[in-house]
């Protein structure tokens, strides 16, 4: 294949040669179904002539000048439009400031330094700490990663990541307890949050970062109700900032353009990434309550942090446009609609398979569990590699899904997530459908 170091080197990966709408064809004349957005990434699908138009032309005006010297007016507009929605979101949002990356992990790094500073222009020096759930994930840069309770991305790192707190994810299909009413399980979920900043020291804690809907690691798992909002109580009682982490579940992949609207909690910090720029420049952001940019403003005059690509004009031109499309083709609602249809469409296929446990998720964010059976919910086993081989069966089928392991409790379990682009049809919902049920089918009968 030539001189790239690829994610898997033992993998022979097809050459994809163009997109068109919700299909990817290799140079083999391979037409594929994308499923998944990649990961969550693709929201208006590929070849979108008003964001292609848009960078090309910055590109002709200003392809980049470097944010230590200038701003640029994409990046001025695009954090306008930012913090006109995070305003418009719930009460209380106004004067949020927004920060530019170049992608989820930078945004999540980003949040964790930005409450460090926000403690220490509050003289709060000891505040350092961040707890996070197990089982989530928020990136591959080391702080992100420490931050992260993927156990699979972190082994091979443990030795060089921080020993942060983890409490255990608001994850009701297999903790809430029988008998159990959901607003009693999600109290007590949040309660783990508290029995960790007493026991850490509310004087030592910094922030709670938390997927609004977990993601890649447990296949989308939205919180029971009235998680978040005892969540925002504790983290107000004990001075701790809350950080949401919407790298993969925001800019509409939920059905509303930032998934806490549908919580009622207003975030301290939130990240975007991967929708923002719908995979045709990459970008993350981070957007900020006004307290904590005025407090460092005020305290220290400067973030004291930074990366070449912050505010890059292009790479902002770029999110500008597909914010301006989502609202142009009223793309919000759509998403809620189609979301409905294929949630319908998988409970009804899969409503007897003996494998799938849960089918779950908000807008065309959806997951499904798969397990060893419906009963137990008994996890898939690691040592069987269903992840690995749904992958390549979908792939063999023409479709792009993006499956995962370690769902259970880390080690065993596997699920599909599934987060095709806001442009999807009933035809395009059918056939993935159909090719998920054919895929399922020869991996859980061992035809792969």
């Amino acid at each position: 294949m030539g001189s790239v170091f690829y994610r898997n080197p033992r993998h022979d990966y097809p050459m994809v040669e163009r997109g068109e709408g919700v299909y990817l064809y290799a140079a083999d004349g391979k037409q594929y179904l994308d499923g998944s957005g990649g990961a969550a990434i693709s929201c208006l699908g590929h070849g979108n002539r008003v964001v292609i138009d848009a960078i090309k032309a910055q590109v002709e005006k200003l392809a980049f000048a470097h944010t230590m010297f200038f701003t640029n007016q994409p990046q001025e507009a695009l954090a306008e439009k930012l913090a006109a929605r995070f305003a418009a979101a719930l009460p209380g949002n106004e004067g949020a400031r927004v920060y530019f990356l170049s992608g989820g992990s930078e945004a999540n790094e980003t949040a964790i330094k930005l409450a460090r500073q926000y403690w220490l222009s509050r003289g709060q020096d000891n505040k350092h700490l961040v707890i996070s759930r197990r089982q989530s994930y928020h990136g591959n840069t080391l702080g992100a990663l420490s931050a992260s309770g993927n156990l699979a991305r972190r082994k091979v790192y443990g030795p060089l990541l921080h020993d942060w707190p983890k409490i255990d994810p608001c994850y009701e299909y297999r903790h809430r307890q029988v008998g159990e009413s959901e607003r009693e399980y999600a109290e007590r979920s949040a309660h783990s949050l508290e029995e960790a900043i007493l026991t850490a020291g509310a004087e030592n804690v910094s922030a709670f970062m938390v997927e609004t809907i977990v993601g890649a690691t447990l296949g989308v798992v939205p919180a029971s109700e009235g998680y978040f909002r005892a969540i925002r109580e504790i983290c107000d009682r004990y001075d701790v900032l809350l950080i949401m982490d919407e790298v993969m579940a925001g800019c509409g992949r939920s059905g509303t353009y930032f998934a806490f609207e549908q919580e009622g909690v207003r975030p301290d910090i939130v990240t975007l990434a991967k929708g923002l720029g719908g995979g045709y420049q990459p970008i993350g952001a981070v957007i900020s309550q006004g307290f904590i940019h005025q407090g460092i403003v005020d305290a220290f005059g400067v973030f004291a942090h930074g990366h070449s690509y912050v505010g890059h004009a292009t790479v902002a031109a770029a999110g500008l446009a597909v914010m301006q499309v989502l609202e142009a083709e009223s793309l919000l609602e759509h998403v809620n609609a189609t979301g409905e249809l294929l949630r319908h469409g998988l409970r009804e296929v899969f409503a007897e398979h003996p494998h799938v446990g849960d089918i779950r998720g908000r807008g065309l964010f959806v997951g499904i569990e798969l397990v060893e059976d419906r009963e137990s919910k008994t996890g898939i086993r690691q040592q069987r590699g269903w992840p690995a081989a749904l992958r390549a069966a979908a792939m063999d089928n023409g479709l792009i899904c993006y499956p995962g392991g370690g769902t259970a409790d880390g080690v065993d379990g596997a699920h599909i997530l599934l987060a095709p682009p806001f442009i999807y049809q009933p035809q395009h919902v059918e056939a993935l459908i159909g090719k998920l049920e054919k895929t399922l089918a020869q991996v859980s009968m061992g035809t792969a």
